[in-house]
């Protein structure tokens, strides 16, 4: 307890000071907030993305090192992206997720590339069963957007990820 005196203190302190009335407003509903629908489903389908799973494209594999470039991308741009010549901007790292989470995250990440001019990005696939290691390539092939791909170089995940360009909106 407080001695005498603190509380005579306090009692002085305080002296003619009125209670606070309670005037504040409280709704009885929620306010709306408003939303886009049209844009919500606009993006939820762009990260939508249709990457089929029976695709096989023609990949080709040096020392075991996946590498793909469009055809009408200059070669050259395959051992740039080997050196490690580009450095990645967005990294997406796909330890421990199923196929189809997988997939979604891969469009979302293309989609991300596109909305804010990301050239290079990197996808950490991991080792693991190897699953997503080998389908990973599959998937990105069939997207229009991307130029090119390589195992990443050591610096940038070695052989647990793979680099990736993706085509820019003029």
């Amino acid at each position: 307890m407080l001695p005498e005196d603190e509380k005579n203190l306090f009692k002085n302190a305080v002296q003619g000071v009125k209670k606070i009335k309670q005037d504040t407003f409280y709704p009885k509903t929620q306010p709306r907030v408003r939303v886009n629908e049209a844009r919500q489903l606009k993006e939820h389908a762009d990260t939508l993305f249709y990457f089929s799973d029976e695709y096989e494209p023609l990949l080709s594999e040096e020392n075991d090192k996946v590498r793909y470039r469009r055809e009408d991308i200059d070669p050259y741009i395959l051992k740039q992206l080997r050196r490690g010549d580009f450095q990645p901007e967005l990294f997406l790292d796909l330890h421990g997720l199923t196929k189809e989470s997988a997939k979604k995250e891969l469009a979302s990440l293309l989609l991300a590339c596109e909305r804010e001019r990301v050239y290079c990005a990197s996808i950490m696939t991991g080792y693991g069963t190897r699953t997503l290691k080998q389908q990973i390539p599959r998937w990105l092939v069939q997207h229009p957007k991307v130029l090119a791909l390589h195992q990443a170089p050591k610096e940038w995940g070695g052989d647990a990820a793979i680099l990736i360009l993706v085509e820019q909106p003029a």
